[in-house]
């Protein structure tokens, strides 16, 4: 799971797109690069996200930064806009 885009599907924060920084047990650590960064990532249950697939890239989750994490959501929200 970690290296890709997934939606935010319970909570405050549903609908939001997050990057996926680690997975644990039963949770993943999540940032979206403005609120959430790098340094500080939400904690959410597995149960509450959905993967998107259709990004095809996946991510090195090892020296990825906030500008990158920033303008993968800016493209996805982008090409999804379009269609």
């Amino acid at each position: 799971m970690t290296g890709f885009l997934a939606y935010s599907l319970a909570g405050h924060d549903k609908g939001e797109i997050y990057f996926i920084i680690r997975e644990a047990k039963e949770y993943v650590y999540v940032s979206d690069g403005l609120v959430r960064t790098v340094e500080k990532p939400k904690k959410k249950n597995k149960k509450h996200i959905q993967i998107i697939k259709t990004v095809y890239r996946k991510t090195d989750t090892v020296s990825v930064t906030n500008e990158e994490i920033k303008h993968l959501i800016k493209m996805y929200s982008r090409t999804v806009s379009q269609n």
